[in-house]
């Protein structure tokens, strides 16, 4: 397989596959998509072996080991070829992508949080990383961005959390921790969606400390996550009810995007 080739298969399954946040998208620097969907077709394919299926644990484990010694070199599944190239051009810490892995091990052995910590800890290991992964693509090194990356990702990926109660149930998961049940009681959930908030909050400069494009980019994917947790607020965390983004949703996240700077923020 040629290299074009690789890539060409994960832009398809950057594409195709359903997420709530754009993925490669066309608000991204033209040169930075392919990269973006290598590092996006190996996460998702590995967090599919995680989640989806009727594998054993034990199965779903050794296909994501395979996964990582396929890290190393092993092979030539398409995924990997682009990736490799990937990883050489953009300069990239290949730990980020064993931390990836790492999280999605987690996801087959635990199935309840006991602390607040411990959630944000596998939000560390699973969601933080490509936030990380995309600025070096960009070629951004600047600890103090990743720093405020990785309080976006964690918000993305607890909303997401808060989002999807009633499939994660199917799957025997829940991600509330149970120290926040323990002292909010039925007010938990609210808690939840406040700290996750304030990760918001504390993430929202990134979009103001990159350039081009992506800076745009940025802005969709902060403004998409925060008016999931919006509509969630709106239902009172009813964990019955799985809100999602329609033609309004997007309507409002353009106009927010135009009127960020006249906000000054």
């Amino acid at each position: 397989m040629t290299l074009t080739d690789a890539y060409a298969v994960c832009l398809r399954l950057a594409r195709t596959h359903y997420e709530n946040f754009p993925v490669a998208s066309w608000l991204l620097p033209a040169r930075m998509r392919p990269h973006v969907a290598a590092i996006y077709a190996f996460a998702r394919t590995a967090d599919d072996f995680a989640d989806e299926g009727d594998l054993s644990d034990a199965e779903r484990l050794a296909r994501l080991d395979d996964w990582e010694k396929r890290l190393d070199g092993h092979g030539d599944h398409p995924v990997f070829v682009a990736l490799e190239h990937t990883i050489d051009e953009c300069r990239l810490d290949k730990q980020l992508f064993r931390d990836l892995l790492s999280a999605f091990r987690q996801d087959v052995t635990a199935k309840q949080y006991q602390t607040w910590t411990s959630l944000v800890d596998y939000c560390r290991r699973s969601a933080n990383p490509i936030g990380r992964l995309v600025l070096g693509v960009a070629g951004y090194r600047d600890e103090s961005l990743a720093t405020k990356s990785d309080a976006v990702c964690t918000a993305l990926q607890l909303v997401n959390f808060w989002q999807d109660v009633s499939r994660d149930r199917v799957k025997g998961r829940d991600y509330l921790p149970q120290d926040l049940v323990d002292q909010f009681g039925k007010g938990a959930r609210r808690e939840a969606g406040r700290r996750t908030r304030e990760l918001f909050n504390e993430g929202r400069g990134i979009a103001n400390g990159v350039t081009g494009r992506l800076k745009y980019e940025l802005r969709a994917t902060w403004l998409g996550g925060v008016r999931i947790l919006e509509r969630l607020e709106a239902v009172d965390f009813d964990p019955r009810i799985r809100p999602a983004l329609g033609a309004a949703d997007f309507a409002a996240i353009g106009w927010r995007m135009l009127g960020w700077r006249a906000a000054g923020k």
